[in-house]
C-alpha cells in the first residue's frame, strides 16, 4: 500500500471521527427539547420475569398505548348509546329481549345492556387511567428538572444548525455577550453565559401544555366516573297549585348510579304556582311554542327561606349540584264525580298526556268508591278521557286544532265494574284495564260518549251518578338531575383545550450567541437557533434577534490606511456590518 493511500485512509478516518463528534455535539444541543421518555430496544429473550414486567409497564405507560386505549374506550361506549341500557330503562331492555330471542341473550352475556358497568369497559377505563398516570408522572419530573436546569452549552459548529447568522464587530466579545444576554432576556428567553457563548431557551409552555392536556384527561376520567357512580335522575309531574319535596317517594320515575344512596339527595322543595305557554297564532309555524315557563316558589332545607323564581326550557333551577329542568307540559281537567245520592266520590285535577303537537291529550279517571247498583253491590267507575284544548266543533275529528285553551272540550267514555286495582298487579295511572269493566250504554244501546265543556255535567245511566267538568289546570313535567363532578368535567375540558392549543402552537427552541476574537482582531459573532420541530418562524425570529444584538453591540471602526488592505471576508459572512440569516448546510441532518 502506498504512502498516499495510507494518508488518504487516515484522513478519512479522522474526518469520520470528527463528523461523529459534531453529530454527537449537535445531538446534545438538541436534547431535552421534549419530556417524552427515550425508548431503548430491549433484548427480549434475556429479559427475565422482572425485565418482562418492566417492559410491559413501559409499553402500558407509553403515549402510543394511551392513545390506543382512549380510542378503544370511545369504541366501547358506542353500544351504550345504541342498545337499551338497564340503568336507564328496564322496560326497553325487557322489550328488546322479548323481540330478539337469539340476539338478546348474547347481548346479555356480553354485558351490552349495562355497558358502563361491565367488566370489559371497566378494564379499558382502568388501564387508560393507569397508562395516563404512568406516562405523566415521569414526564412531570423531567419537566421540573428542565425548569431547574439551564440551557446546554453551544455546539462547536453553529453553522450546521437550521437557522444561522454571523457578522463581525469591533466590540469586545464580553460586550457582545452582555448585549446578547440583555436582548434575549428582554424577549423572555431563559439565558446564561456558558463559555464563549450565550445559551438561551424559550417555549417551555409547549411541554407544560402537553402535560396539562394529559392531566386534564385524567381529571375528566375521574369526573366522569364520579358522576356516573353517584348520579341521580328523576321526573315529576306537578299540577298548578301542587308541590314537590326532593325525596325518593315523591318521584314518578327515578334512576341512579350504583354508589348512590337516598342520603345523597339535596334537601329542597318547590311549589308550582303557575304555568304559562304562548304559541304562534298564524303563519307556517302556527302552533309552535314561543314561551314555556313555570313560576315556582322553592326553599332549601327544612327551614329554608322561601324564594320565587321562573324555570324555563334550558334555564333550570340550580340548587347545589342538583338542577331542576322544565321538560314537558299538558292539561289537567278538573273533574267531580257524584254517586246516585249526590255524594262526592271523586274531585280532583286529572293530568292527561299529550298525543300530538296541538296537545290533544289522553288519560283515564279511576273512581275506587263508585256507586251501588240495584242489588247493593259496590261498583267502581272508570272513564276513558280525551281532552281537546281547541275543539273544532261538531262534525270535526276529535282532535285539537291549536295547543292553547281556545275551545276546551273533555270527551268521556264511562265504564263500571272492577278496575283491577286490588289484584296486587301494578297498573299505570294513564291506562284503563277494561277486562273486568262494562261500558255504559245510552238509550239506543250504543257506547255512551259525551263531549263536555267547562261547567257541563254528564248523567250516568241507572242512577250511577254524575260527572262534572269544572275547569282546566295546567301541569308541568320536571326533571331533577344530580350529577356530581360536572364542574370538574367542565374544568378538565377547558384545561384540555388550553393545553392542546399550547402544545400545538408554541414551539420549544434554543438560541446560542457566540462571540470570539478573530485573526484580524475583530470579534466574530455567530448566532444559531434550534427548534423541536421544523418551523419557518425560527429563522425569522433569529433574524430579529440578530438585528437587536447587532444594534446593541458597537459597530466595527473603519480601517486605517496604515493597517494595510482589508482581509478577505469570511464566506459565512454577508458583510462586515450586516447580519445574514439562512438555513445552514447540513441542517436537514438534525
Amino acid at each position: 500500500m502506498s504512502n498516499t493511500e495510507t494518508e488518504t485512509g487516515a484522513r478519512a478516518e479522522v474526518e469520520a471521527k470528527a463528523s461523529a463528534a459534531e453529530d454527537s455535539d449537535l445531538g446534545a444541543a438538541g436534547s431535552q427539547l421534549s419530556t417524552a421518555p427515550r425508548e431503548d430496544a430491549p433484548n427480549l429473550p434475556s429479559l427475565g420475569v422482572i425485565g418482562w414486567a418492566r417492559w410491559f409497564w413501559r409499553q402500558l405507560t407509553s403515549m402510543r398505548v394511551a392513545l390506543l386505549l382512549l380510542f378503544m374506550l370511545s369504541l366501547a361506549a358506542i353500544p351504550g348509546s345504541l342498545i337499551p341500557q338497564s340503568s336507564q330503562d328496564e322496560t326497553k331492555v325487557a322489550d328488546f329481549l322479548k323481540a330478539h330471542e337469539t340476539l338478546g341473550p348474547v347481548y346479555d352475556r356480553l354485558g351490552l345492556f349495562h355497558v358502563y358497568s361491565s367488566v370489559w369497559f371497566s378494564a379499558i377505563y382502568i388501564l387508560l387511567f393507569v397508562s395516563l398516570i404512568g406516562c405523566i408522572v415521569p414526564r412531570s419530573w423531567q419537566f421540573v428538572e428542565q425548569l431547574r436546569g439551564r440551557p446546554p452549552r453551544a455546539p462547536k459548529r453553529l453553522d450546521r444548525l437550521p437557522a444561522y447568522a454571523t457578522w463581525r464587530t469591533g466590540a469586545e466579545p464580553e460586550q457582545v455577550r452582555e448585549a446578547a444576554l440583555k436582548v434575549l432576556r428582554q424577549r423572555r428567553f431563559r439565558s446564561h453565559v456558558a463559555g464563549d457563548a450565550v445559551a438561551a431557551e424559550k417555549g417551555y409552555l409547549r411541554e407544560a401544555g402537553n402535560l396539562l392536556f394529559h392531566i386534564a384527561l385524567i381529571v375528566m376520567l375521574i369526573a366522569f366516573a364520579w358522576g356516573q357512580l353517584l348520579r341521580s335522575e328523576g321526573t315529576k309531574l306537578i299540577v298548578e297549585g301542587d308541590g314537590f319535596a326532593n325525596t325518593l317517594t315523591q318521584y314518578d320515575d327515578f334512576k341512579s348510579g350504583s354508589l348512590f344512596t337516598p342520603d345523597d339527595l339535596n334537601p329542597f322543595s318547590f311549589d308550582l304556582k303557575n304555568f304559562r305557554g304562548t304559541y304562534e297564532a298564524t303563519g307556517p309555524n302556527k302552533g309552535t311554542p314561543r314561551t314555556y315557563e313555570a313560576a315556582i316558589t322553592y326553599a332549601v332545607g327544612a327551614d329554608g327561606e322561601e324564594k320565587s323564581t321562573t324555570v324555563k326550557v334550558n334555564e333550570p333551577l340550580e340548587i347545589g349540584d342538583s338542577k331542576v329542568y322544565l321538560v314537558s307540559h299538558g292539561y289537567a281537567p278538573v273533574v267531580t264525580v257524584r254517586d246516585g245520592s249526590g255524594k262526592v266520590v271523586f274531585s280532583d285535577a286529572v293530568p292527561l298526556l299529550p298525543l300530538d303537537a296541538n296537545v290533544t291529550s289522553s288519560g283515564v279517571i279511576k273512581v275506587m268508591d263508585g256507586y251501588r247498583d240495584a242489588k247493593g253491590k259496590r261498583e267502581q267507575l272508570g272513564f276513558q278521557a280525551f281532552f281537546l284544548p281547541s275543539y273544532g266543533g261538531e262534525g270535526t275529528a276529535v282532535v285539537s286544532q291549536f295547543p292553547a285553551l281556545l275551545n276546551p272540550v273533555l270527551n268521556l267514555e264511562p265504564y263500571h265494574g272492577d278496575l283491577g286495582v286490588d289484584s296486587g298487579v301494578p297498573q299505570s295511572v294513564y291506562r284503563l284495564d277494561k277486562s273486568h269493566l262494562k261500558m255504559f250504554e245510552d238509550s239506543k244501546g250504543a257506547q255512551l260518549r259525551e263531549n263536555l265543556k267547562p261547567g257541563e255535567t254528564m248523567t250516568l245511566p241507572g242512577g250511577a251518578g254524575t260527572v262534572s267538568f269544572d275547569g282546566v289546570k295546567e301541569w308541568a313535567g320536571f326533571q331533577v338531575t344530580q350529577q356530581p363532578g360536572s364542574g370538574w368535567a367542565l374544568a378538565g375540558a377547558v384545561a384540555a383545550i388550553a393545553g392542546l392549543a399550547a402544545s400545538l402552537f408554541i414551539q420549544r427552541r434554543r438560541v446560542w450567541v457566540r462571540a470570539v476574537r478573530g485573526a484580524d482582531g475583530l470579534t466574530v459573532v455567530e448566532m444559531a437557533g434550534l427548534g423541536r420541530s421544523e418551523s419557518a418562524k425560527l429563522p425569522e425570529e433569529l433574524g430579529d434577534l440578530a438585528g437587536l444584538v447587532h444594534d446593541a453591540a458597537p459597530a466595527a471602526p473603519e480601517r486605517n490606511a496604515d493597517l494595510g488592505p482589508e482581509p478577505e471576508p469570511d464566506p459565512a459572512s454577508d458583510s462586515d456590518s450586516d447580519a445574514h440569516v439562512a438555513p445552514a448546510e447540513g441542517a436537514e441532518k438534525n
